[in-house]
């Protein structure tokens, strides 16, 4: 282990101010014995009783070889390579498309996907699912802040949504009639889950009616053909927000299910989402996660091209909608120090209510909740608070038809972003993907296999060096986007020492990372296109 590397960490864990609210929490800076701290606002809370299911057993296995504080007497950054590898493939998720009757022209050939958490628990939040009653694929990631409740009901409910949002008349009048008749409707999606994400069963009764409220209001529009998929992610992704501003006001069954709508809609989530349906691709983005296809050129080079734009006061764009949005009084007071009113990074979100809400609204609805301050959620007006809402859930959509030379999509949280450029994601997974090829044994299998026989294989392919690669693409990227140097190696001793940081120090060095890889496939496209 590096001296250089490890002391300066654990240097400025001890003796410097770890800044808690890095990136996009809800912080004020506050005087404390002549230090400066930083509060969090609306913090990290656990959203489930004893007894009941515990976001922290998610990672369980990444915590186990972290410190819990820099002020343990033993601190030590060593891990071993297998206890790194171990950390960085906890979250893996992988997904092979198959079509075993030749007749369905799926552009998605698979996906990879993985998360490394920072936040404790993690804050950040995955999707990915197959629509059964319409056509194509979805992928979301979602990025939450103050806490994991806001990225975790977007999470569950957000697909079914825009899948909703796309169904004909005819299927929404029989699974409407299907819930009338209390028997059981055809699943509207099939998901793509890791054995690790977590679900809200305790409420998943009133997702299901508050999406069935939706869909009566989609018939009631009679409209036929009804919305284009562009229409439908915008519809879906307001039509979201909108349900978790109304459940937190509304009555609830039991505390438990108060909790949890108060919680949700107190924190907040930034949302990407990829829509992929034969040549047709659709992103949606609310926030600053981001969405970028690796584009493999005639000449063999690699290029970008981006698909969505970071929501956050960086954005030119972003300001001048605002500015539109609100008195010319209020210019100079809607982005201080580089966030929204002072205290958020993006500009656009769901949940977050205390900046979409009137003072009055907020204040009612806390002062008529049992004991808010348990869950770690206080009324908070920013100063200047004149005319809300301040921020939207509304997306922006982009359409790309996919040609042959669109290799993959990669949706990220900004955790990644904040790490790695564009052209680098890009780099790496095209590089990685060449070597994973070259290096890939050409095996003939003899007959009858045997075990000796499939024993020489494996060493083979050891030989090679293909078992020391990350099989799974985001585990690539994430190892160097913490691990990386200016020259694009990957240092072991800083990668340990990046994924040892104890948890009141991590989050000051790096974000949560949750990366998707869509890897397309080529025939498939060319031959939609009629030139393959």
């Amino acid at each position: 282990m590096s001296r250089t590397v490890s002391s300066w960490i654990l240097s400025s864990a001890r003796n410097s101010i770890a800044l808690q609210g890095k990136g996009r929490w809800y912080s004020i800076c506050i005087p404390n014995r002549n230090k400066i701290k930083w509060k969090l606002i609306f913090s990290k809370a656990h959203l489930f009783p004893a007894g009941s299911c515990n976001l922290d057993n998610t990672w369980s296995l990444q915590k186990a070889f972290r410190h819990t504080s820099t002020e343990e007497e033993h601190f030590s950054f060593q891990l071993s390579p297998s206890q790194i590898n171990d950390i960085l493939r906890a979250g893996e998720l992988s997904h092979r498309t198959l079509d075993l009757t030749g007749k369905n022209a799926n552009s998605v050939l698979r996906f990879e996907s993985n998360q490394l958490a920072s936040n404790s628990p993690m804050e950040d939040r995955r999707s990915a699912a197959t629509c059964l009653q319409t056509a194509g694929m979805m992928f979301g990631v979602f990025d939450g802040h103050a806490g994991s409740a806001c990225a975790q009901a977007v999470s569950e409910r957000l697909l079914h949504y825009i899948a909703v949002s796309l169904m004909s008349r005819q299927a929404l009048e029989e699974i409407e009639l299907a819930v009338e008749s209390m028997k059981p409707i055809r699943p509207i999606l099939q998901w793509h889950k890791h054995p690790n994400d977590v679900e809200y069963r305790e409420i998943t009764s009133q997702y299901f009616e508050n999406l069935r409220v939706y869909w009566q209001h989609l018939l009631d529009l009679d409209t036929e053909p009804g919305f284009t998929l562009e229409e439908a992610m915008v519809c879906a992704f307001k039509r979201l927000d909108s349900d978790i501003s109304l459940e937190v006001q509304a009555p609830q069954e039991s505390e438990l299910m108060r909790n949890i709508a108060l919680q949700v809609a107190f924190s907040g989530a930034t949302a990407c989402v990829a829509h992929v349906d034969g040549v047709h691709l659709h992103v949606a983005n609310t926030g600053d996660c981001r969405a970028v296809l690796g584009v493999c050129e005639e000449d063999g080079t690699w290029s970008t091209l981006p698909l969505t734009r970071d929501h956050n006061a960086c954005d030119e764009f972003e300001i001048r909608r605002l500015k539109r949005e609100h008195p010319r009084s209020e210019e100079k007071t809607l982005f201080v120090n580089d966030r929204l009113l002072g205290i958020l990074m993006p500009s656009r979100a769901f949940g977050d209510v205390q900046l979409k809400w009137s003072k009055e609204l907020q204040h009612s609805v806390l002062e008529n909740s049992c004991d808010v301050e348990a869950l770690n959620i206080y009324q908070y007006v920013p100063p200047n608070y004149h005319t809300p809402p301040y921020l939207t859930a509304e997306p922006e959509v982009t359409y790309h038809k996919l040609r042959s030379k669109d290799k993959f999509l990669v949706i990220a949280s900004d955790g990644l972003w904040e790490m790695l450029s564009n052209e680098k994601v890009v780099s790496l997974v095209a590089g990685h993907l060449a070597e994973l090829n070259a290096q890939k044994p050409q095996l003939t299998f003899k007959k009858p296999v045997n075990l000796g026989y499939m024993h020489n294989l494996l060493l083979q392919r050891k030989s090679r060096g293909l078992a020391n690669l990350d099989q799974n693409i985001a585990t690539h990227l994430i190892r160097h986007a913490i691990g990386g140097n200016e020259y694009g190696e990957v240092e072991p001793e800083k990668l340990a020492a990046m994924l040892a940081l104890p948890d009141d120090l991590a989050r000051t060095y790096r974000d949560d990372i949750t990366v998707t890889v869509v890897l397309f496939d080529s025939d498939t496209i060319g031959r939609c296109h009629g030139t393959g």
